[in-house]
């Protein structure tokens, strides 16, 4: 199947590591040009070298909490592509505990990342935006369920689902799709340190998976690129589960 990428033009954030960094791998082979965005400037130089640096790949060192990261997000893209054609947004996990131990301090930063910063970028993302662009907010599986030890997951990201079908409504007469997805368990140096906390977690974990394993970040970075692709045209808000089956629910 041609996905139609060659010479389309995406921002990926969080896209040094990871999801991120699988998605923008698969969109880059299959033609397209990618902004990603990472915390640190090694990280970020180092993701944009082993995408094939300009003209395939450029980066911007930010986090998704900062205002100013939209804004440079959005005139990288413009600036050196001349266009933009979607968004995958992607921020690094909120801190794990309890709800009881999350302290307020702790609850207001993962809002600025987790939730305000995605609906800013998306904000600006709209403004360069046509007919045929796409939203995608990299969401999880707490969404549809909670998940232990997991407290600040399960508040903020349910919300920024709902704020993600509202924007597909808002956005859909003019061409433009919103989408969530849904990773579960998928073998990232986020899950492992989740991991580490509980030994035998990850085999209780598979357990309960139909798979029975985790997935990998390239079977994610699939699935992503195909739903921000124009192969996926008629998508939009709704949520995708990339889990190996593990949510129970429709």
């Amino acid at each position: 199947m041609d996905l139609q990428l060659a010479g389309r033009v995406y921002v990926v954030t969080g896209g040094t590591r990871g999801l991120g960094f699988a998605t923008a791998q698969h969109l880059v082979a299959e033609g397209a040009h990618v902004v990603v965005s990472g915390r640190g400037a090694d990280a970020v130089s180092s993701a944009v070298a082993q995408l094939g640096g300009p003209p395939h790949a450029v980066g911007v060192v930010g986090d998704n909490s900062s205002p100013q990261v939209a804004d440079s997000l959005a005139d990288m893209a413009g600036g050196t592509f001349g266009r933009l054609d979607g968004v995958l947004i992607s921020a690094g996990g909120p801190p794990p505990g309890l709800t009881m131990d999350i302290s307020d301090e702790q609850w207001l930063a993962a809002f600025g990342s987790v939730f305000l910063g995605a609906v800013r970028i998306a904000r600006k993302s709209v403004l360069l935006l046509e007919s045929g662009g796409v939203i995608a907010f990299v969401l999880s599986s707490s969404v549809k369920s909670p998940l232990d030890q997991l407290a600040v997951s399960n508040g903020l990201r349910p919300g920024l689902a709902m704020v993600a079908k509202t924007l597909a409504d808002e956005l859909g007469p003019r061409g433009i799709r919103v989408l969530g997805l849904l990773p579960g368990r998928i073998a990232t140096s986020r899950t492992e340190e989740l991991d580490a906390r509980a030994p035998g977690r990850r085999e209780q974990a598979e357990a309960t998976i139909p798979l029975r394993r985790y997935g990998e970040p390239a079977e994610f970075g699939r699935v992503a690129t195909f739903l921000l692709s124009p192969a996926a045209s008629y998508v939009t808000g709704v949520v995708v589960s990339v889990d190996g089956g593990a949510l129970r629910c429709l």
